[in-house]
């Protein structure tokens, strides 16, 4: 689907017309520059590659400088295809948070916050066994038993246990979009989007 490159702002509320709070994220969406135009007749697909966040010429390798000075634009530290644009761009064209509308619906997706390695009582919402009392010590927030025991003598797949939780690639889908500011790049979507504050987020129609 079509849609545009953005960061993460942070979160805030707003009042609708009945007087009610809504949780919105607030997101500074392009502008993005068409860094390249794949065809159906070259590459076997029509989509449109959009680069994001101006970097340092000195942080770029040269065989990077020579594609984006076709684009007759600066070097971009986030590259992202979209395909299906109503529109007919070309390369270097400029995409801006115009490309929404308020009061349609986007999904938008990011790499989620790194949680470490986590128990099975915050990464999985058990509610932990045994009682506080009768002699036991440590197993308030243990997973209990993962499994029998000399049948099938092994631990299934996918069983929940502790482990690495977040920094995972999360899309949440059909966000109303509450306002969109054009003159400062701002897009106010209703409820949460994935990721830390001033991470790059991906909002598609």
């Amino acid at each position: 689907m079509s849609g545009l490159i953005g960061r993460k702002i942070g979160m805030t509320s707003l009042f609708d017309e009945n007087g009610k709070n809504i949780p919105c994220t607030v997101l500074e969406v392009g502008p993005c520059v068409v860094t390249q135009v794949r065809t159906e007749a070259v590459d076997g697909y029509n989509a449109l590659q959009l680069g994001f966040d101006d970097k340092a010429e000195k942080r770029a390798s040269n065989a990077s400088l020579g594609h984006f000075k076709k684009a007759n634009t600066a070097p971009k530290k986030k590259l992202v295809e979209f395909q299906n644009f109503d529109e007919d761009f070309k390369l270097g064209d400029t995409i801006t948070v115009d490309h929404f509308r308020e009061g349609e619906f986007v999904d938008v997706s990011g790499t989620s916050k790194g949680k470490g390695f986590q128990g099975v009582v915050k990464r999985h919402g058990f509610a932990g066994v045994g009682q506080a009392t009768h002699g036991q010590h440590n197993r308030l927030r243990a997973p209990g038993s993962i499994g029998a025991a000399s049948y099938p003598a092994r631990v299934f797949k996918g069983m929940r246990m502790a482990g690495q939780m977040g920094n995972v690639k999360v899309k949440v889908q059909n966000l109303n979009v509450i306002k969109v500011v054009a003159e400062k790049n701002l897009l106010v979507v209703k409820g949460c989007v994935p990721g830390h504050k001033n991470a790059y987020v991906i909002v598609q129609k």
